[in-house]
Order: C-alpha cells, then structure tokens, then sequence
C-alpha cells in the first residue's frame, strides 16, 4: 500500500496537523479493503489541517501579526463561520497599555526626537560622462552612497555621542547603556570606525562602543578593513573571547550598534536610549523600539529615549497602534487569493499540469528515489533556465524577461507560504492546489537567479550641501484615539503575488540627482554648502608629500603630520578668489580651521588610497 511522507511546511502548526492527519491514513492503509489514491491521501491530509478538531495549538506573543490571529484566535462564536462580527481574537489579553500603567515594561515613545536630514548631489559633467543608467537600480545606488557618505556618518555619530553624553551616561547610577541601529553591515562597520575615532578624538574616557552583526564584511574602499567580522579585533578590540551580550552587560562598553543582529529577541534592561538610523515599519518597528521597555529596578528606570533620523513619527505611531490596546484583525483572509495566484503562475508556462502530476504520481509512490523526484522536476527547470539564458544573451539584454522570471521564482515562494498558512483554516477541498505545494516545494531550490546587479558609477557624483536638522523632543501619544475603523487594525491578506514585471526605464544620472535634488528644496542654504571643502580637498591631492605620507602611514598619524595643515592652509589661500567668505573665516577662526580640518582628513586620506589602489579619488 502507499505510505504518505511527510510534507515540508512552514509552521509547527501545520507539522502537527499533518502528523495527525498521516496517523488516520496509517489507520486506513492497515485497512486491507481499502484502496487510497494519491488524491484520496491528499484529501485526508487538507481536512486533517484544516479541522483537526482533536488538538489545540497555543501562541504566546505580544506582537501578533494578522496571520498569527487568524490561525490561533478563536472566535466569539464557534459555531458560526469567521467574517464581519465574528472574527479570531485573542483567547487571552494583556495588553502594553496594562503593562505600563501596572509598571512593568516603560512608554518608549514618550521621549521621541526625529531628525531630519537634507542633502544637494551634483554631477561633475566636465571630468566624467553622464551615463544612462537604469532609473531605480541608480537611485538605490545614489541613497546607499548618501547614507555611507563620511560626512553623513560624521554628523549622526557626533549627533548620537553628544547626546548620550549630556543626557544618558549618568543614568541608572552611571550604568545606562544605548544601542544604535543601523540599515546594514557595511552601515554598521563606518560607523563602529567613526564612533571610536570620535571619541578617541573628544577624549572622552569613560565611553567606549561594540558593534553586532553576522557574517564578514568587506569595506576595503571605505575603511581599509577587509573580511572583518564582530569578533575582529580591529573592531572590537577588547571584546577578548567573550559573547557580545556579556560583555555590553559590563562597565566596560555604553553604546552597541547592531544591524539586524540584536534588533528584536535582545534583553538588556540597562538601555536607556535608542539612536535609529533604518526604516521601521510594522511589528519591526514595535519589536525593535521595546528593546528599551524594560525596567531595572534596582537604579530606578523611569524614562527611555529615542533619537531618530529617518522615520517619521506618525508612521511609528500607526506601527504601535494595534498593539498598546487590543491587537484586532480588519477582516479575515480572503480563500480566493491561493486560486488567482495558482492561475498565475499556472500562465506563465514555466510547468506544465503533466509535469505536476508527474511528480505527484511519484512522490506518493512507495519508496521514491530523489532520482526519480528530479526526473519529474527536471522539465520546469530546464524551461525556466532556458529562458533566462536566452533573455540574458539577448541583444539587448531583456531586462524585463529576467525580471519576470524572477516575479515567478517569488511567486512560487508565495503560494508555499500563504497556502501553508490558508490550508490550515480553510478545507479546499481542491487537489490540484495540495499537488502545486508538494511540487513547488521542490521546485523553489532549483530556481536559481543568479544576482547581476547593475553598477551605476558614482565617481562623478559630488555632495555639495548637507544638513542635519533636530526637529525637537516629542511624546508619541499612544491612546490617541483611532481617527477610522481601520486605524490600528491589522490588515488580512488582501494580495498575493501581486508582483509585476515592469520595462526597466533608462535616464541620465544628472538627470536622476536633479530629481533628487529637488526634494530638499527650500531646506538647505549656503551654510550647508560642502563644495568648498571638495575644493581645498582636489588641491590638497594635487601634493605629492602628502600623497607618500598617506601610502606610509595610517590615518592618525597621516593628519597629524605638520604637512597636511601646510598643505590644507596652502590650498584654502589658493581658493580666496573664488571663496572669500569661507576663506576668511579658515584663516581667522581656530574653530572653523580645526573643524575643515577634521572633514578633510578622510576626505583626502581616502582620496590618496583609492588613487593609489587605480581609482580616480574618492568623491564627496
């Protein structure tokens, strides 16, 4: 007789239902009179999933997504089917409102400071071409250089340590810890580099940071610093062998900036304040921020603090809405959603209904072989690699072939998920959905896009104006009142696999950085212009001493060197023509000059390395 194998599946809910399910086909199978198809099985299994009346599933979270209510939530009325006044909800509540008015986690967004920075690019059209790039890969391209742009960082870290500084450090009888969340990896190891340069920079003793992340990076162009990971001593030197939780949890280090790593699951109830530089939305962003709320008793935590520079306000509010009273669903899941993408990636024709039938036929069989599953998979992989080699060779090359091919690798990936969790509420009752998950699910790994990411130069790119701007200290109500009924509700699904494909559009890169540009107008002014500082710096690398002192020598010592003040105060006289006002206050004021001085120093460092390594300077 067949046996049914066990079908992969995404949540432990669905691993439980299936083991209850193939245990009632083990009971038909040692029935000798019956006679169970392949289809027979999977009709046993979807209304095991989906009515397993003999088992009760219980999640504890205090931030549950729509999927999560859906599945666990039990209605006000069993008896009567899910829908308007009779949707899941909670079997039990304690709510964030109860648990800070009862003391036990903190309000993290009573002290919120939102920044907001504005910047002006400018292309240097006399030295380089102005090439057509593709307009989404290049502004994703021209962001990711804005954000690691030194002066950007520079600003942000002395931003965040000025403020731990004055309003954190004393905290918690001097033990009051904050964590910095960065966007990426790269993002955390510049601004690891620039913190400690900071602070080594001010004297500041009693301050010292760790950095968080998984993996290596390599950031050879930026820092010098290749194939480094969080362990590296050239980034957490005094880290000696120990687990970065247990050494933050010491004397030793105040702030610990993370990138991914630590962003939610972290408790660390010393932390007083969150200094954030990456888009939250959602139950990230609920999940990220509550690293804060918990108290510490023993100093008496009463208050947390928020410093952010890239979100805004009402969206983090939206993001905590649904969870400070009652998290409730808007409505439920529409069933119909699987089937419409089912026709979808049916008409793409990337499989056929005998290649999953095929397959199906097989993988119910007794004792199939992998040889055997591959066989039936082989057709759909084959089609789809072929398409994608001819769109690549193509003449041009079509870019909108390959995207939408890469719209039904992801849309495979979808219906996995969303019928995995669908087919454990819903009986459909229809195998030709059961059959695509099994297939799919061996499918998906073969579909192999490798990654050709456009690169858009940006050697001709120039920031010319940068600001800053502290937009005040702020209390984020969060029992304001919803203003309609979907306010602070959570959202059922309404689309799946809704991607698609689109004709990549071409534009200038000047073109692109006038758009850009455009957004910031009426917010920056001549104080924040940077083009005097690109001036003096294309001098100052015009120096051959400089040039030999920057190949011998690190960073510290390079800007130490009497040479490097020589050859700045050389190039700020050559620039009086053409920047009086900026020249005269180098030349009169000590601040300004030390100030120019501290900006030029990775500037033209950084520009003699990548001159020496065969690029053409680095670009500010």
């Amino acid at each position: 007789m067949p046996t049914l194998r066990a079908i992969c599946a995404s949540t432990v809910a669905t691993d439980l239902s299936e083991v209850l399910s193939a245990e009632r086909i083990k009971e038909l199978e040692d029935d000798e009179e019956a006679e169970l198809s392949a289809d027979e099985l999977m009709l046993i299994a979807m209304h095991g999933r989906a009515s397993a009346s003999n088992v009760s599933f219980f999640a504890f979270t205090a931030t549950p997504k729509a999927k999560t209510l859906e599945l666990f939530g039990r209605r006000p009325s069993a008896d009567e089917p899910a829908g308007e006044g009779n949707l899941p909800e909670p079997f039990h509540l304690y709510s964030m409102q109860q648990a800070i008015e009862e003391g036990f986690i903190l309000d993290v967004l009573k002290n919120y400071t939102p920044y907001k920075m504005a910047f002006k690019l400018a292309h240097n059209g006399r030295d380089y071409t102005d090439a057509e790039v593709e307009k989404s890969t290049a502004l994703k391209s021209l962001m990711k250089w804005v954000r690691l742009h030194p002066h950007n960082i520079a600003q942000k870290v002395e931003a965040v340590v000025e403020h731990f500084k004055a309003n954190i450090i004393w905290r918690l009888d001097g033990k009051a810890k904050a964590m910095v969340v960065v966007a990426s990896r790269k993002e955390a190891v510049r601004w690891k580099v620039a913190l400690d340069e900071y602070i080594k920079k001010k004297g500041y003793k009693n301050l010292a940071a760790l950095v968080a992340f998984s993996g290596d990076v390599n950031d050879k162009d930026g820092t010098g610093l290749e194939g480094v990971s969080e362990t590296s001593p050239k980034l957490n030197p005094n880290l000696k062998g120990r687990d970065i939780r247990d050494a933050f949890d010491t004397d030793e280090f105040q702030i610990l900036l993370v990138a991914n790593k630590y962003q939610t699951g972290f408790d660390q109830p010393k932390l007083v304040a969150m200094y954030v530089d990456k888009v939250l939305s959602g139950v990230t962003a609920v999940q990220t921020l509550s690293r804060l709320n918990r108290t510490y008793p023993a100093a008496g935590k009463q208050d947390t603090f928020v410093l952010d520079f890239v979100n805004d306000p009402e969206e983090i509010l939206a993001s905590f809405k649904p969870y400070y009273r009652k998290a409730e669903l808007l409505g439920i899941s529409d069933p119909n959603l699987i089937h419409d993408l089912q026709t979808k990636l049916d008409d793409a024709k990337i499989y056929q209904a005998s290649d999953v039938d095929g397959f199906v036929s097989v993988y119910f069989s007794a004792k199939p072989t992998q040889a055997q599953l591959k066989a039936k998979i082989d057709p759909a992989v084959d089609r789809f690699q072929k398409q994608l080699k001819a769109a690549r060779e193509a003449t041009p090359r079509d870019a909108q072939a390959i995207e939408e091919l890469e719209v039904f690798r992801k849309d495979v990936g979808t219906f996995i998920r969303n019928y995995d969790f669908l087919s454990q509420i819903i009986d459909y009752a229809d195998t030709d959905l059961e059959k695509r998950s099994i297939f799919f699910k061996h499918l998906l790994p073969h579909l192999h896009i490798k990654r050709e990411n456009a690169v858009v130069d940006l050697q001709s790119v120039l920031m010319t104006h940068y600001n800053l701007r502290n937009l005040g200290q702020q209390r984020i109500l969060l029992g304001a009142e919803a203003e309609n009924e979907e306010d602070g509700k959570l959202k059922p699904l309404t689309n799946v696999g809704g991607g698609q494909a689109r004709d990549p559009k071409m534009e200038r890169l000047s073109q692109l950085i006038q758009q850009m540009n455009t957004l910031f107008e009426g917010e920056l002014t001549d104080a924040d212009l940077l083009n005097y500082a690109n001036h003096i710096r294309d001098k100052m690398l015009e120096s051959k001493t400089l040039e030999a002192q920057a190949e011998a020598n690190e960073k510290d010592q390079f800007g130490a060197s009497p040479d490097f003040k020589t050859a700045m105060m050389d190039a700020v006289i050559s620039a009086f023509e053409n920047h009086k006002s900026m020249s005269e206050q180098v030349m009169s004021k000590d601040s300004v000059k030390e100030g120019l001085a501290d900006l030029l120093l990775g500037m033209v460092y950084e520009g003699f390395k990548q001159k020496m390594s065969g690029g053409s300077g680095a670009r500010t």
